[in-house]
């Protein structure tokens, strides 16, 4: 029986939640909503926990309210994807319920899943069923209704589950999308096993991670890389009395000229920076301009690389210094732009983007990514063009946390983004370019061609891996072993909307004259549209052709 939770006790239930959402990641990624390599909602939920995890396992976390904070405040910041991003705030609403409080007996508890549940539906626009939403809403409904008779917050907590897993098997028939694809709810099922790690925390059971073959895989060898492959040779961390300077946008923007990734907290008192760069001595010069230094640690990375991977020491020219730069003026905007590829990193680093963020399909940056590089752009004004459906939401939750005027322009697709950016020039001052260049987006039809890799069924037809799929604004319309007949069905689909401009980005591994041969046959189908080819290099996508 359990009465009361502590922040010791809460730490545990986290710790646990993690290690059950890291043992099923992967039962959780095959649930997917299409057969394309979108399976990432597994492991966006554990990067989401796991930054919890991190920032409870070596703290003594006090009370329950301080305890909950950290966790959500860490969930937050390490968010990934759509699902870590509403699971994030599911811990933020919970955490809010039990501010300041010591302990929680079952009804404050329960009320306190109630209060996530708020937090995540409010931060939602368009709340759809059959989502995680609804078995986190259901679940805690009946966490609710069982803390008004009984006081045992393992029952609480037992009934919640019970509720949920019958609402998890529901979300096949609340969801259209999910019923064509025939599953379940993905982040669904990952919300259930974290509070049945939860609940297994309470009854004293420890799950322990198992170790598998794909994890083990994801371990680099250091010894495919070169010491001097690594650009900036020293990694410097050090904390700053804040005394006499407190504007830290400055220290921001010298750091990230001087090297990357740069992280800057500002706290009340004090900065603490970590950054990579091969002049510490210039950086530690600057930021004594803030205060004195209270503490520094500078390791060599090339020596580090050499040890990893040869234990020995690495034999190289010490780096060159850089030349000093006077810092730029603040801008009145700038850009940050999510997406993957040298080719297509390259138009938009040509159409002005002021950083640019790996990442997209199968790769979503976390809030704190994002973050990051929105406070190292040097304007007062940020635009985030996020590229990707599942990166949205992780974008706007960088709005309350930044200092900057952040507006996050909500593309779903590279094509969306170029078009958003191209509209930056036909606008004067901030609310008109977020009107212009959202309409651009809008204005953009995108086709994507891939490959399954795995068998599954979606809109009645049955598609087995290897074979080439076309996605057209996320439906599928074409699907064969013959890539011709897709391409073919690609154009067909496009000559629809009578397009004047068509832009072929081919994908890592595509020849110039592969994607030429697919420019061919979208231009024989829309006679007089101007069409572009440009080697993206992106991953996921063999091609994404955009039609305006």
């Amino acid at each position: 029986m359990t009465q009361q939770v502590t922040g010791e006790l809460l730490k545990k239930m986290v710790i646990n939640a993690a290690a059950a959402i890291e043992n099923n990641k992967q039962e959780i990624n095959e649930l997917n909503v299409f057969p394309v390599p979108d399976g990432d909602t597994g492991t966006n939920m554990r990067l989401t926990i796991g930054a919890a995890e991190k920032a409870l396992a070596d703290m003594t976390p006090g009370t329950l309210g301080y305890a909950a904070d950290v966790t959500a405040g860490a969930m937050l910041r390490g968010a990934r994807g759509n699902s870590g991003v509403i699971l994030s705030l599911l811990f933020r609403g919970f955490a809010k319920r039990l501010k300041d409080l010591d302990s929680a007996d079952a009804k404050t508890f329960a009320y306190a899943l109630a209060s996530g549940v708020d937090s995540a539906y409010k931060a939602v626009m368009k709340p759809a069923e059959g989502t995680i939403l609804t078995v986190s809403r259901l679940a805690a409904g009946s966490a609710a209704l069982t803390a008004e008779t009984e006081d045992d917050i393992e029952i609480v907590l037992e009934q919640a589950l019970e509720a949920g897993y019958i609402a998890l098997a529901d979300t096949i028939n609340q969801n259209p999308v999910l019923k064509k694809a025939g599953v379940i709810d993905a982040g669904a099922k990952g919300y259930l096993y974290i509070l049945d790690g939860m609940l297994k925390a309470l009854r004293g059971v420890v799950i322990e991670k198992r170790v598998s073959g794909a994890d083990a895989s994801e371990k680099a060898d250091f010894t495919q890389f070169n010491a001097e492959d690594i650009k900036f040779a020293y990694c410097t961390e050090y904390i700053v009395e804040k005394k006499l300077r407190t504007d830290t946008n400055r220290l921001r923007d010298f750091l990230d000229k001087r090297g990357d990734s740069v992280v800057v907290v500002d706290d009340d008192q004090i900065i603490k920076v970590h950054v990579h760069s091969n002049e510490p001595g210039v950086i530690l010069t600057e930021s004594l301009t803030f205060g004195p230094l209270l503490s520094v640690k500078i390791d060599c990375m090339r020596e580090q690389h050499s040890e990893m991977a040869w234990g020995g020491m690495p034999e190289s020219k010490p780096p060159e210094p850089l030349e000093p730069q006077e810092p730029e003026v603040m801008k009145e905007f700038g850009t940050v732009v999510v997406c993957a590829g040298h080719g297509v990193e390259e138009v938009f680093r040509d159409l002005g983007a002021d950083n640019i963020i790996a990442g997209g399909q199968t790769m979503n940056p976390s809030t704190e990514d994002i973050l990051e590089k929105i406070n190292s752009t040097n304007s007062e004004t940020v635009f985030v063009l996020p590229n990707n459906k599942n990166i949205i939401m992780a974008a706007e939750q960088c709005i309350p946390l930044s200092s900057k005027n952040v507006i996050v322009i909500p593309t779903k697709s590279i094509p969306q983004g170029v078009s958003a950016m191209l509209a930056t020039d036909e606008a004067d001052g901030v609310q008109e370019m977020t009107t212009c260049m959202t309409e651009a987006a809008k204005r953009v039809h995108t086709a994507l061609v891939t490959m399954a890799v795995r068998d599954s069924v979606f809109d009645g037809h049955d598609i087995k891996e290897g074979e080439y799929l076309a996605l057209l604004e996320d439906s599928l319309i074409s699907s064969g072993l013959n890539s011709s007949t897709v391409v073919d069905d690609v154009a067909g689909a496009l000559s629809s909307f009578s397009p004047e401009f068509i832009t072929v980005y081919a994908g890592e591994d595509i020849s110039e004259d592969e994607a030429s041969l697919v420019a061919d046959h979208i231009s024989a189908a829309s006679k007089g549209a101007e069409i572009a080819i440009i080697l993206g290099g992106q991953p996921v996508y063999h091609f994404i052709i955009s039609a305006e």
